[in-house]
């Protein structure tokens, strides 16, 4: 996420609490991820954890984006 992004989900986050609580989810996913890939090696299930892991981030961010855009294109105008 770019800079300019931070700054609106900072802006709207505590106005938006959908927002602020895809956020907050996307970060922690984050943290997880790195702990996982940092591991030398992953049990099968770590690896399928670490898969549906990744799912959800990316959904999560899909939607982030989405309402990210509607702010974007309000500032705007």
């Amino acid at each position: 996420m770019d800079q300019r992004d931070l700054d609106l989900v900072a802006k709207y986050g505590e106005a938006d609490p959908e927002l602020k609580s895809l956020y907050e989810e996307h970060v922690a996913f984050e943290k997880i991820l790195e702990k996982m890939e940092s591991k030398p090696y992953l049990t099968p299930a770590e690896e399928t954890e670490l898969k549906e892991i990744k799912k959800k981030k990316l959904s999560g961010k899909t939607r982030i984006e989405a309402l990210l855009a509607k702010y974007r294109k309000a500032e705007v105008q």
